[in-house]
């Protein structure tokens, strides 16, 4: 079997929803060069044709069938890209034959339910919360904070505005953070601000290694970066956090989605709002 695979997810709208599920599924496979393509909203039967053009110009180049991660909704648009040289897996048509029988209810087969606002409570929750985090990220004020659900803590590029903004989004979350900076590590107490709001503190760390790799990029060559300020200063917060029992994740292997879910259940949060 060839290592070389295209993967295309295909979808009427984003593709957002072909791409999460896809990206799950693959990660249970190892050792595949995958060459991953989205193509979005593909809605028409020409748009279909297209892209039956590109599957299958894939598969010539690499040898092997790509993979076809499919979230179509219109039957002709889909019979179209079935027709392609490739696997081709559908999600909608996987889940929504039983749940037609066990609901004795047929589908709408409507474009874009997916990631319609059919909830517009619950979307405005997101953006208010999405706005609430990024006027409150990276301790550039503090006085909302009362109105925080969490607050991240942990020194700079340990993961806490991506964790903050995606909390936010996808669920309602009110999220702040916080860095822990030099003036904070070496007095070896808790910001004065932060205080009054330790029930909401959770902590992110990350190895010294990896906090070097992304300091470097961003700084390179500087004491920043450098290997023994990382070392000092991932050692102090996490010093830090275990001497005011506040409960902290490494985030060095951990995706923002994994994150995000585990800061919230270890915290007891509930989600607002759904995407």
């Amino acid at each position: 079997m060839a290592n070389k695979r295209t993967v295309f997810f295909v979808s009427d709208q984003t593709g957002v929803t072909a791409e999460t599920m896809g990206h799950s599924l693959l990660t249970q496979f190892d050792g595949l060069d995958l060459s991953p393509v989205t193509l979005p909203f593909i809605s028409t039967v020409d748009k279909a044709a297209q892209a039956v053009m590109r599957i299958n110009s894939a598969a010539r180049e690499d040898g092997a069938r790509p993979v076809v991660f499919s979230t179509l909704v219109d039957d002709e648009v889909r019979a179209v890209v079935m027709q392609a040289e490739c696997l081709y897996l559908d999600f909608f048509e996987a889940f929504l034959g039983p749940m037609e029988q066990e609901l004795g209810q047929s589908s709408s087969h409507a474009l874009g339910r997916a990631h319609g606002m059919t909830d517009v409570a619950a979307y405005t929750a997101r953006i208010n919360a999405t706005n609430f985090a990024l006027a409150n990220d990276d301790g550039s004020q503090t006085r909302d904070y009362e109105r925080a659900d969490v607050i991240l803590v942990g020194v700079s590029r340990s993961g806490k505005t991506p964790t903050c903004v995606y909390m936010a989004l996808q669920y309602g979350i009110y999220a702040a953070n916080y860095p822990l900076v030099d003036d904070d590590l070496e007095s070896r107490r808790l910001p004065a601000m932060l205080e009054p709001f330790r029930g909401k503190l959770f902590g992110l760390t990350i190895r010294p290694d990896r906090l070097q790799q992304i300091r470097q990029e961003r700084r390179p060559d500087s004491r920043y970066s450098s290997i023994a300020q990382c070392n000092y200063e991932v050692r102090a917060a996490e010093q830090l956090l275990e001497r005011y029992g506040i409960p902290f994740l490494d985030t060095t292997d951990t995706s923002i989605e994994e994150i995000a879910s585990r800061v919230l259940e270890r915290k007891g949060i509930g989600r607002r709002a759904r995407p």
